[in-house]
């Protein structure tokens, strides 16, 4: 059997192939054999870092938490372990948002950890 070289299904599955490579630079936008594999790699990228995303906002956290912290005299390590000592259980987006946003409900935070530490 003949191969087809003008069929729809053919054409629609280029057009949507360059449709996604929309923005990219040089032959990757128009050429479907570069845009193809363009795409690929693109789409490879997007869902690795979706997940790697999530580890990105955890070190920042924690790096916030940490500054705050240190300001009062604490390390981030002794800090995590006065919260489990206190029974204190907030996450670490909460803990950072706070120590921005809310200064003096993060320096509660930090007597209660001195306190559990008994420092």
């Amino acid at each position: 059997m003949a191969r087809a070289v003008d069929g729809s299904k053919r054409k629609n599955h280029r057009k949507k192939i360059l449709k996604l490579a929309k923005g990219y630079w040089g032959r990757r936008h128009s050429n479907y054999k570069v845009a193809k594999d363009a795409v690929t790699k693109g789409l490879f990228y997007a869902y690795r870092d979706r997940r790697d995303r999530k580890a990105d906002f955890r070190r920042i956290w924690i790096i916030r938490i940490n500054a705050a912290c240190r300001a009062e005299g604490l390390s981030y390590s002794r800090f995590v372990d006065g919260l489990t000592k206190a029974g204190i259980t907030i996450n670490r987006k909460a803990l950072a948002n706070m120590a921005i946003e809310d200064d003096t409900a993060f320096k509660a935070v930090i007597a209660q950890v001195k306190a559990a530490l008994g420092a």
